[in-house]
């Protein structure tokens, strides 16, 4: 099944929601600038009151000065999501966030990108960029086999890295899911899905995972239940549909 992930998480009633309507993970945006950001204290009190089995995944961005590794031990964060800036150097954006002995024993590091940004990584056209380089860590940093293989396209510009609300072109954007799989990356898709479209997304994109927040929202930063229990029931009626 598809891993289904409602990000912007606030308050413990949304993430339990979240959580009763079958959601594979739960995200907490550490980012001052986004409209869904929380504490590290208040994230602690709602991590410790969630099910073993439910991820909980830190989202975080490069450029930003909170420190990941220091988040995930005092919250009990599975995972994190950093998303990297323009003119940051991936190694040490994504070992920054890393903290690999401060993790459970499945954690889930993902690396999320922006696909209008993507032009600009290396000056390179998007298509051609080589993703697997994302995972070359610096040296005397040891990963994991599979930690670091899950990444996020996301709509997203220099002022906003993600959470904009806004879908990019799927169409477009098949090559770039293409390359990821060969480098034998697991593709999650952001960016504006709601319980409307999370279906055609997945049948364009094919993605292992799906990541939503706005698209299941009343208002930024409180979750529609009705809205959280739709997005999950479309996606898990978009897996049936294509066994």
């Amino acid at each position: 099944m598809t891993w289904v992930k409602i990000c912007g998480t606030t308050n413990l009633e949304d993430a339990l929601t979240a959580v009763e309507a079958g959601a594979d993970a739960v995200g907490f945006v550490f980012y001052e600038k986004s409209p869904r950001n929380v504490s590290v204290e208040v994230a602690r009190k709602i991590v410790e009151k969630l099910p073993e089995g439910v991820e909980k995944i830190g989202v975080f961005v490069s450029e930003d000065e909170l420190d990941p590794n220091r988040v995930l031990l005092e919250t009990g964060l599975t995972g994190t999501q950093t998303y990297l800036s323009p003119g940051v150097d991936k190694r040490r954006s994504a070992g920054t966030a890393i903290g690999v002995s401060l993790l459970p024993k499945h954690a889930r590091l993902m690396i999320a990108l922006s696909v209008e940004l993507l032009r600009d990584v290396e000056e390179k056209p998007v298509f051609q960029f080589d993703f697997s380089r994302l995972r070359d860590m610096p040296e005397g940093v040891s990963i994991p086999e599979g930690l670091l293989n899950t990444f996020v396209l996301d709509s997203g510009d220099l002022q906003m890295p993600g959470g904009t609300g806004k879908t990019f072109d799927w169409e477009r954007a098949v090559p770039i899911a293409e390359a990821l799989r060969q480098g034998g990356g697991k593709l999650v898709v952001a960016g504006g899905l709601t319980p409307d479209n999370v279906g055609e997304a997945m049948r364009v994109l094919k993605p292992w995972g799906v990541d939503v927040a706005s698209g299941v929202e009343a208002r930024p930063g409180k979750k529609d239940p009705e809205k959280v229990r739709a997005f999950v029931n479309a996606v898990r009626e978009s897996d049936r549909n294509t066994k």
